[in-house]
């Protein structure tokens, strides 16, 4: 049984008592898979979306929420120098022209931490991994949502800032829900 404080996964348990280097490594891996799976666009009905937020998800569900919040802080930190690694080969002079997309961009270090904290405290079983992903999406769309809402008011915001991705992100919530689960069950190897 897991305790209140142990990490969730044989994944994360290795991971958190890995070497300073391997934390390192895995944070800027972090960083670049989502960075990747934010350039995968799946077409969709009414909008396209990309992969970003099941990367988000799933780097805190794998990584916990202290080492999750850092690979996408790291992310964004990418997006600040001017690495194109925002939808659309985008970087953050992009928040310049769209500023809408703040609010969620801030969401996803507190997806990444909340999905973690809470598959941290629930031990890796189906109904913590599941809860913790719902709950990292209730936060990164909270956020998101109350930025837009302030632009453009709070029935567009809704309107066209959550409402048409409602089904896609409860996708991308099994989604990275399974692949955590079976990546979850790995372990680092112990000698690096």
């Amino acid at each position: 049984m897991t305790t209140l404080n142990q990490p969730s996964t044989a994944f994360t348990r290795s991971l958190a008592s890995s070497s300073r280097a391997v934390k390192v490594v895995a944070v800027v891996f972090g960083s670049l898979l989502i960075a990747a799976a934010t350039q995968i666009e799946v077409p969709f009905i009414p909008v396209p979306m990309t992969m970003q937020t099941f990367a988000v998800l799933l780097v805190g569900l794998l990584f916990g929420a202290r080492l999750g919040a850092a690979a996408v802080l790291t992310y964004l930190a990418e997006a600040a120098i001017g690495l194109p690694v925002l939808s659309g080969a985008a970087n953050m002079a992009m928040l310049f022209a769209k500023p809408a997309t703040t609010g969620y961009l801030v969401g996803f270090v507190g997806a990444a931490f909340v999905a973690g904290l809470i598959a941290e405290r629930t031990g890796g079983r189906l109904w913590g991994t599941a809860l913790a992903a719902l709950a990292g999406e209730v936060v990164l769309m909270a956020l998101g949502v109350a930025f837009l809402a302030y632009l453009i008011g709070a029935e567009k915001a809704v309107t066209f800032g959550f409402l048409p991705f409602v089904l896609g992100d409860a996708l991308k919530i099994v989604l990275a829900v399974a692949v955590a689960r079976g990546v979850g069950r790995l372990s680092l190897p112990t000698a690096i």
